[in-house]
């Protein structure tokens, strides 16, 4: 089996076991899974980038601090080593030859301020830190959407189409790494059935995976 197949099938695994423990409440299959989701896929990875290394060993770092999405102190060391990996991935889109547009700015900025002001009334105590990290999230998403970094990729009303060219998928990866961070913003200040919670974070999981694999796979194809 090559390196590539074995590391997507490994990745698709961790993925699918870590949303399926989080959504049945199967916290043994939960905590064995999502530490495996990225280093499963930088085995894949098709040339070495030490920036993304280090963006993929902050990014593990963070999965395994948020495996409790309720422990406050946990959220916010799991928020600064998110931040970590969304500055390595800036530094590798605006390498690319990728750059902020208003167009593409404005919609994630505004989304930021919304998501910002709602935790400083209702969770106050993490409201600082996540806003931070909410910073480097919407300057990474911003980024992504620049059809710079993914020539000869269509655009449809400013967006990024994704086409076979894995440089493509970044723009996407930037859109779902966002919807990912916002439910977990609902889940944490409007959801308190249990089941409605377990749902929302398998949602989270599953847009948080896709996004680091159209991510890692658009980064490690650019020159």
């Amino acid at each position: 089996m090559k390196r590539t197949t074995f590391s997507r099938a490994a990745f698709g695994s961790a993925a699918i076991a870590t949303v399926v423990g989080a959504v049945t409440g199967n916290e043994m299959m939960h905590r064995a899974a999502k530490p495996l989701i990225v280093p499963a896929l930088a085995l894949g990875m098709r040339r070495f980038s030490p920036v993304l290394g280090v963006a993929l060993s902050a990014a593990t770092v963070g999965d395994v601090l948020l495996m409790d999405p309720d422990d406050d102190s946990k959220i916010l060391r799991g928020a600064g080593a998110f931040a970590v990996m969304q500055g390595c991935y800036c530094v590798l889109l605006a390498s690319a030859g990728s750059r902020p547009t208003l167009a593409a700015a404005v919609p994630r900025f505004a989304g930021w301020a919304v998501a910002s002001s709602q935790l400083a009334k209702k969770s106050p105590k993490v409201a600082p830190g996540l806003a931070g990290y909410g910073v480097a999230l919407a300057a990474m998403s911003t980024l992504a959407a620049d059809p710079a970094s993914a020539p000869g990729a269509d655009v449809y009303a400013g967006v990024v189409v994704p086409n076979s060219d894995p440089r493509s998928w970044k723009a996407l990866g930037g859109i779902l790494f966002t919807v990912s961070d916002a439910l977990i913003v609902y889940r944490r200040l409007y959801l308190s059935s249990e089941m409605s919670r377990r749902v929302v974070e398998g949602a989270i999981l599953a847009t948080y995976s896709a996004a680091q694999l159209l991510l890692v796979e658009g980064f490690s194809r650019q020159k």
